[in-house]
């Protein structure tokens, strides 16, 4: 049978793509790379940028625009064929991954373009490349004795499964509980956008009434808006306890093992590979220079947001008791009784904002920043560009001078097959290629709830954020002027660094003159008036305090469990998660909530001891925006400089470097708290 996996084709033939063609395509190119490099190390030319680290990365790429498709598709169309595929290659390619890192005459190779008399002349990102590589193979236990080396790819392997286990146990989790109600009397409070879309659920999946499911939307319209306590609780815990040893499904899809697991060998990698604790050897790729430093500044945040977390939870506890009638105010209850305290404080709900961000207005307005920002133009390809589903859409990003920048893929709206969150993924990579560049290619996927009936998809006003973060994770992977492939885009980029371009685009979801660009009301086409915008902008630090705690509790939580592991005690999460909400909690949850086994973040995606970028990049995104707010919100020079020294440069210089070269100065806290409404 003809393959489209191993077909050199522009853009990947999603339609054609069956799971019985993943094996037989990995398994061909995996062979076929082996035998490449055997043969470009028993090459007679010295070891040169074009001879050795050129075709080696058209090996990697050739492997990547292969997987690539594959895992995209695992985790937004997902069945049970395609996760036994995809799950049957993770091994095989962890294998190779860890094997390519030990190769000893590999990492001579490297060593001896590095030593060459004319590397220092290469260009910075090939010498960046490099340096990393040689970084890279150390990291991978190139020095290790051959027994440690054997420990080492079986802990990769067996790391590799059980991060995937960890994400098919919460997905189908989710997948498993749901709640049909066959009129509306117990949905009371939730606003017609919501009630259409429990209903359209209902209908599709062939129930009368309405059907509440653990998709977020799902979960946000009920814990945000509905009256009854009691079906808030019922939500509240399903979600709350998935994939774990408590709740409806107890015990059926429990991360726990997996979780304990994970840990442990970590930490073993860790030991093995000379570093105390994972968490040391997580900053070995970080910005952060120690374990302190990352502890220091989480403690320094938490002391200063803490006193004002527990003003704004004691406000809340009072209008709830006085207004709401809620004498004991509960977890399931919070998010309701946050939402009536905004509306009697400041007039406004997200349901108010809704009808001004229809999706695709959105999106244009995007494009319309982005332009200004960066003098690009960005268009939808109408042009028949195969895709995994009728909502996908497909665009190009191209100069003033029409030169092709970046292309890319959009599916916005929540299915049942598809992995909850939002993220950015790549298809491809830029690379010069030796004839050319390659143009980069990025999946940019989201769980906003779907259009109902002729009605457009409605977003609210955090959604319309969620977009705006996830495209800045995409421009710093398509507007890249890198041509060394592994420091392209978000290749290479300090992890800690990685969400600056992301958290940076958020801000103009708060400016009036980009809103302008596109918020408009649905019905008549109105932008959003002066006097509702004064009150989002009033309303914008609502329990912000409240908010970044809760983002430090994640953080301490999963920086403390890699620095803290100790063999002999176990993994003690639930015990380490108490202990950073003795730091940070203003709000505790009950002792059978479960949130530990739904962090997919840690423990099935790449922040492990790292989930505090967050904050450290809010720093640095807030502070970078400063000079906006000082130059104006559209300043050319700005956006230029943002470009030329940030988004364009993406892994191939150091990010310090580049950030003082884009600001004139260090980072420093203030504008977060300002921004925070914590600056007093």
């Amino acid at each position: 049978m003809t393959n489209p996996l191993l077909e050199a084709t522009d853009l990947p033939r999603f339609s054609a793509i069956r799971p019985e063609h993943v094996e037989p395509a990995i398994d061909t190119l995996l062979a076929d790379n082996r035998a490449r490099l055997d043969a470009l190390l028993a090459q007679d030319d010295p070891f040169t940028w074009d001879t050795l680290v050129r075709p080696l990365e058209a090996m990697d790429d050739r492997l990547s625009q292969a997987w690539s498709p594959v895992s995209h598709l695992n985790a937004v169309a997902n069945s049970d064929e395609l996760r036994a595929a995809y799950n049957a290659c993770l091994p095989k390619l962890t294998e190779y991954t860890t094997e390519m890192g030990q190769n000893e005459a590999l990492f001579r190779a490297f060593q001896a373009v590095a030593d060459r008399d004319d590397f220092a002349a290469l260009p910075a990102d090939r010498r960046r490349a490099v340096e990393h590589a040689l970084r890279d193979f150390r990291l991978a236990g190139v020095d290790l004795p051959e027994e440690k080396k054997a420990r080492y790819r079986e802990i990769a392997n067996r790391l590799s499964e059980l991060g995937s286990k960890f994400q098919e146990n919460l997905l189908d989790a989710t997948n498993a509980w749901h709640k049909q109600l066959d009129d509306a009397t117990r949905l009371d409070g939730l606003p017609e956008s919501n009630l259409a879309m429990l209903r359209q659920a209902a209908e599709q999946a062939g129930e009368s009434g309405y059907r509440i499911g653990l998709d977020f939307p799902s979960v946000f319209a009920v814990l945000t808006h509905c009256r009854d306590r009691d079906l808030r609780r019922e939500v509240y815990e399903a979600f709350g306890t998935r994939a774990s040893d408590q709740g409806p499904h107890a015990g059926q899809w429990d991360n726990t093992a997996l979780m304990d697991e994970i840990l442990a060998l970590r930490h073993e990698k860790a030991r093995l590979l000379g570093y105390d604790n994972y968490a040391e050897l997580s900053l070995a790729t970080k910005m952060a220079d120690s374990p302190q430093a990352v502890m220091d500044f989480l403690t320094d945040l938490a002391r200063r947001a803490k006193p004002v977390a527990e003003r704004e939870f004691e406000e809340l506890r009072a209008f709830a008791r006085d207004e709401l009638g809620l004498d004991d105010l509960q977890p399931w209850d919070v998010t309701f009784a946050s939402e009536q305290l905004r509306q009697s404080r400041y007039a406004i709900s997200q349901e108010d904002l809704r009808p001004y961000f229809p999706a695709q207005r959105v999106i244009d307005g995007l494009f319309q920043v982005v332009e200004r920002l960066y003098g690009v133009e960005i268009r939808e390809n109408t042009k028949a560009v195969e895709t995994w589903h009728r909502d996908v859409q497909f665009f190009e990003i191209r100069d003033p001078d029409g030169t092709l920048r970046g292309r890319f893929f959009t599916d916005l709206y929540a299915r049942s097959d598809k992995r909850s969150g939002a993220w950015m993924a790549e298809c491809k990579v830029r690379r010069d290629t030796g004839d050319g560049v390659q143009t980069p290619v990025a999946f940019l996927t989201c769980n906003f709830a779907p259009p109902v009936g002729d009605r457009p998809a409605l977003l609210t006003h955090t959604e319309v954020e969620t977009l705006f973060h996830e495209f800045g994770h995409g421009l710093h992977h398509m507007l890249t002027r890198v041509g060394a492939a592994s420091v392209a885009g978000i290749h290479g980029v300090p992890w800690d660094a990685v969400e600056l371009p992301s958290q940076f685009m958020e801000n103009w979801c708060w400016e009036r003159e980009a809103l302008d660009l596109f918020a408009a009301h649905v019905d008549t086409g109105e932008p959003i008036p002066e006097d509702l915008f004064q009150r989002m902008q009033a309303a914008k630090n609502f329990q912000s305090a409240m908010a970044m705690m809760r983002q430090l509790e994640f953080s301490l939580f999963d920086f403390k469990l890699h620095l803290e592991h100790d063999p002999s005690r176990g993994a003690r999460v639930l015990e380490t998660l108490e202990e950073a909400r003795d730091m940070t909690a203003v709000v505790r949850p009950p002792e059978w909530h479960r949130f530990p086994h739904g962090f997919m973040h840690i423990f099935a995606g790449g922040y492990a001891a790292g989930y505090y970028s967050y904050k450290w990049a809010e720093v640095l995104s807030a502070d970078a925006y400063s000079r906006f707010e000082e130059e104006g919100v559209f300043s050319q020079n700005a956006g230029r400089d943002f470009l030329v020294h940030i988004l364009e440069k993406g892994g191939s210089e150091d990010l310090m470097d580049l950030y003082k070269a884009f600001r004139g100065r260090e980072p420093n806290v203030d504008a977060l708290l300002r921004h925070s409404g914590l600056a007093a």
